[in-house]
């Protein structure tokens, strides 16, 4: 249950990364509130799986997920490009978050 949890809190910090972009410093509300709810829930979703898991373990799973959703959902809305490099990084950095649970 708490990897469950802990994947969700790490989409849920690519929604609250991504909204907070889209807020403009906060001046636009509506990624304003999603940006609050959404970073509320995904820390509390931490939280959770840090009773359970090691929290360096559980902490890098937690911002891998979140960093390669807020890239990949960058390039998908067309706010940065996806090189070759940039690529291989982010399915290197995936290759480590699935290693990170492969051996916790």
């Amino acid at each position: 249950m708490a990897w469950a949890v802990l994947i969700a809190s790490g989409v849920l910090e690519a929604v609250w990364a991504t909204a907070l972009g889209a807020s403009h410093g906060f001046r636009r509300k509506g990624p304003t509130v999603v940006f609050a709810v959404a970073m509320v829930l995904s820390m509390v979703g931490l939280a959770y799986a840090m009773t359970e898991l090691p929290t360096g373990t559980a902490y890098a799973v937690w911002v891998g997920i979140g960093a390669v959703l807020t890239a990949v959902l960058a390039v998908a809305r067309h706010r940065e490009r996806l090189t070759v490099a940039r690529a291989a990084l982010l399915l290197l950095l995936v290759g480590c978050v699935a290693g990170l649970k492969a051996v916790g």
